[in-house]
């Protein structure tokens, strides 16, 4: 098992303190740790947002893309060098506002990548507007009477769009966060971990208090991960009881298993002559 020293980088995270984003940087590093990858064999791909300057406190290969795309350039990254292992870090704003087309169809292809969302419920690189997430009655600086929009909830979302593993952390959880974190990218398959990471400066409704005061484990019930209806049903409880941990997971053929022009192996690793266009089609088909 490496280090967990090694994924630490020399930049250091320029968060708020308390930020629950902490929480996630240290959980993907122990993650990281108990898989034993080099840092090397990584790739972090983010968009814009706090969250999203992630990669550069990260030791790894990493990619700050553009607003709500990182989702494309982590499927170009893993679909031209299959051995990356490619996690994608953003926050509710960048992956379910603009991003979520793209977040969609990344899961009903089943692309072989790790999704980790920051979900707390506000825009704080903007000084605290409505998110995708922001419950209906939020008040901000460009709310004052209260949001009228109904939140997105990615949970239910992901599972019926196609997302093979489905969980919900929260960082006052670290433990439990990156196991489910640790599972995600060791699933072969999409993986979303959508995490519950207050925001201590703009957002004074979804407190770390008002978590602890919701949530329990999915773990600590009868729950079963295999069963698609039980974890819709679950995904849908966000009252006075909030379920976080893994609440799907199943085996199937990721993309890049079925893409025929992939059937010889990743771009990267094809010897050049195979990648010439004067290559007949009927080799790839």
């Amino acid at each position: 098992m490496a280090e967990i020293a090694v994924y630490k980088s020399e930049v250091k995270p320029d968060w708020c303190p308390g930020c629950g984003d902490f929480g996630v940087l240290t959980a993907v590093a122990k993650s990281a740790s108990e898989l034993n990858l080099d840092p090397k064999d990584i790739l972090v791909v983010s968009g814009i947002g706090c969250s999203s300057n992630f990669p550069g406190f990260f030791n790894s290969y990493g990619f700050h893309g553009i607003h709500g795309r990182s989702i494309p350039i982590a499927t170009g990254a893993k679909l031209s060098n299959h051995d990356l292992n490619v996690v994608v870090t953003g926050g509710d704003g960048d992956g379910y506002g603009i991003g979520i087309g793209h977040f969609i169809h990344a899961m009903r292809r089943n692309l072989n990548i790790t999704y980790i969302v920051m979900n707390n419920g506000t825009y704080g690189l903007t000084t605290g507007q409505t998110s995708p997430t922001s419950e209906r009655g939020y008040k901000t600086k460009s709310t004052p009477q209260g949001s009228i929009e109904n939140p997105i909830n990615p949970i239910p979302l992901s599972l019926i769009s196609g997302a093979t593993y489905v969980a919900r952390g929260f960082s006052g959880d670290p433990s439990g966060m990156s196991n489910l974190i640790t599972k995600g990218i060791d699933h072969k398959g999409f993986s979303l971990i959508d995490v519950f990471s207050p925001c201590v400066t703009y957002n004074k409704v979804n407190t770390y208090d008002f978590y602890r005061e919701r949530t329990y484990k999915l773990l600590d019930t009868d729950h079963d991960p295999s069963n698609f209806n039980n974890a819709v049903e679950k995904s849908f409880e966000l009252d006075e009881k909030i379920p976080i941990g893994l609440f799907y997971q199943k085996n199937s053929p990721t993309y890049e298993d079925e893409e025929p022009v992939l059937k010889s192996g990743s771009l990267l690793n094809r010897k050049k002559s195979n990648l010439d266009s004067s290559i007949a089609l009927e080799e790839f088909y």
